[in-house]
């Protein structure tokens, strides 16, 4: 994946001499990622799907990927949560992720735009929690988008904002594949008195058609240590607090 978000496509035969495993592994991961789809497989090769910077891959998929990255990012993030914090988590597998994580955390309020991260904590009910989901169009990732949404959210001053994001890069900052969503999560972004964006390595240089903030409105970055050089340097330079977790395996 790395290799076709930097070139937009690949071929097989030079998967198999970079990687150094055999034509047929390479074709079995192909057809992998292809059914997840997250490429588009070609005579020879692969490429991103296209119109690549408006696809979005559905919730079920997105939470396949990543696993132990995701929950590594969200214990870490979930230490930032103190009793009776007004906390905001947008839409996405690893805000949906930390809504476990924060289940035990007491006299907790939660707004949300998300429908998943919604039903975490009404599955689990205790008294001393509110758990706000706003209205809106429903996306591919299970998002709650547009007018109603944002109605919702400008009203509101959080002590804390989680947010998921579809990528991260170094020109065009925190992006997603669906305009109506970046502009929900700018709002998410406004409402907040300390930005947390939470973003396993796999978002770096991967970039959707529209951008939520700049890479130095987040006051603290949380990703995992397989965050590549020259992504480190970047957000090091422009974040003041960059975390880089060890998931479990």
């Amino acid at each position: 994946m790395s290799r076709i978000r930097s070139s937009g496509s690949v071929r097989v035969s030079t998967l198999t001499e970079e990687l150094r495993v055999s034509d047929m592994t390479i074709r079995r991961d192909l057809n992998q990622l292809a059914g997840q789809g997250l490429l588009d497989k070609v005579h020879g090769g692969a490429r991103l799907p296209d119109g690549s910077s408006m696809h979005e891959p559905g919730f079920e998929t997105k939470r396949t990927l990543q696993r132990a990255e995701k929950q590594a990012i969200a214990r870490e993030a979930a230490g930032l949560v103190r009793p009776g914090f007004a906390v905001g988590l947008s839409a996405g597998t690893t805000t949906w992720t930390l809504a476990f994580e924060l289940l035990q955390v007491p006299d907790l309020t939660v707004v949300t735009n998300s429908v998943q991260v919604a039903s975490v904590f009404y599955a689990r009910t205790r008294p001393d929690r509110t758990v706000i989901l706003t209205g809106g169009v429903r996306t591919p990732s299970d998002a709650l988008v547009g007018q109603v949404a944002v109605s919702s959210l400008q009203m509101l001053n959080l002590d804390l904002v989680f947010l998921g994001v579809h990528g991260m890069d170094e020109r065009a900052g925190y992006t997603s594949p669906n305009l109506l969503e970046c502009e929900t999560n700018r709002t998410f972004v406004e409402s907040a008195q300390q930005l947390v964006v939470v973003a396993d390595h796999a978002k770096w240089g991967l970039v959707g058609v529209a951008t939520i903030a700049e890479l130095q409105r987040a006051d603290v970055l949380i990703s995992d240590d397989q965050l590549g050089e020259p992504g480190r340097a970047v957000l090091s330079d422009r974040i003041p607090d960059l975390r880089l977790v060890s998931p479990e395996r």
